[in-house]
């Protein structure tokens, strides 16, 4: 015969928030002090207070309530597509998505996202209850790219938007420049360029959570920001920095998916993968294997991307002609398959 479950709360009183405390639970049977059962190890607790945002702790994501934070999420491109904002947010979140990754620019390449729609950008992210990263793209390939522009510039941006984006630390990631450095840097200038970028938004007053993007238009196929995100990530003050890699036609087989993600984890280095696909100019991504490495490990990804992507990288859009009722194969796979959106995402604890 099933027992009865029953939940129980336990209020304490008196507990330092900055303290470990230890719990031990046994059962005694009803009205005698005879030990049914007990709990052999102990349970060990630290009590979160409320923070301002979102933080890191041992490698970990948390948001401003405590709670690991694990994103599931996918990538939008604004900048390309401003009229598509509302239907695509709210087609994002009901996929169970927890954040959505946005495409700005600063005007090097693009119209530049005005103070005006960076506000009307973070208010409907939050609307629909998504966790907003924040990009400028018009970083990508930065030393291949003669028109692409410099981290910097990037830089630059942020804060001259920094009155919109102080006080929305608890639902907005800032991703500094996307893929902003393309292929043949060295390591030197990867690690100081990104701890500049670091410490000048640091120094102007951000306590966001920062994203630093990998080189090599963020696949990072030379291990530079796998050999050295520790450096960087000691760097900024508040120890508040994330790093994102792109994982596309690099990594076409098991070995390397596991090896890069499960480096971060065990040396509790945050990470994420800011995007990926199933394909990508034609040549072939291990998407189930990004997928199952994720879960296992506690890993965030973000799929790129929605919709309006040029034929000539593949298929890559999640949906057909901006239907969410239209999956591509890819989008399926993201959002529908075992260790998809649906079945492995959690909004985040501050709505």
């Amino acid at each position: 015969m099933a027992q009865e479950q029953k939940k129980v709360s336990l209020n304490f009183s008196n507990i330092d928030i900055t303290k470990n405390y230890i719990i031990e639970v046994k059962l005694f049977e009803a009205n005698t002090w005879k030990v049914l059962s007990e709990i052999n190890k102990p349970i060990t607790f630290k009590i979160n207070n409320s923070k301002n945002g979102f933080y890191i702790e041992n490698g970990k994501i948390f948001d401003a309530k405590g709670y690991n934070f694990i994103m599931r999420g996918i990538n939008h491109a604004h900048t390309w597509f401003p009229d598509k904002l509302d239907s695509t947010l709210k087609n994002i979140s009901d996929t169970n998505a927890n954040t959505v990754r946005i495409v700005l620019s600063n005007g090097q390449k693009w119209t530049k996202t005005s103070k005006d729609e960076l506000k009307t950008i973070i208010n409907k992210i939050k609307l629909n209850h998504l966790i907003g990263i924040l990009e400028v793209h018009d970083t990508t390939g930065y030393g291949e790219d003669s028109s692409a522009a410099s981290l910097q510039s990037a830089v630059n941006y942020w804060i001259e938007m920094k009155d919109i984006l102080i006080g929305e630390e608890k639902y907005i990631f800032i991703n500094i420049g996307n893929e902003p450095f393309g292929n043949g840097i060295s390591d030197t200038t990867w690690i100081n360029e990104s701890k500049n970028a670091i410490n000048q938004l640091r120094n102007a007053g951000f306590k966001h959570t920062l994203i630093i993007d990998a080189p090599n238009w963020g696949q990072d196929w030379q291990n530079i920001m796998l050999n050295n995100a520790k450096t960087v990530f000691d760097s900024d003050i508040l120890k508040n920095t994330v790093f994102s890699v792109h994982m596309y036609e690099v990594y076409n087989n098991y070995d390397k998916i596991n090896n890069y993600i499960s480096t971060f984890v065990n040396n509790k280095i945050p990470l994420i993968i800011g995007e990926f696909a199933a394909e990508h100019k034609g040549m072939d991504v291990k998407e189930y294997d990004i997928l199952e490495r994720c879960q296992s490990l506690g890993v965030g990804y973000l799929g790129w991307s929605w919709d309006g992507n040029s034929p000539q990288y593949g298929n890559i859009d999640i949906v057909n002609n901006w239907n969410p009722n239209s999956l591509t194969n890819w989008g399926n796979t993201l959002i529908n398959s075992t260790n998809g959106i649906k079945n492995t995402s959690w909004k985040a604890s501050v709505y």
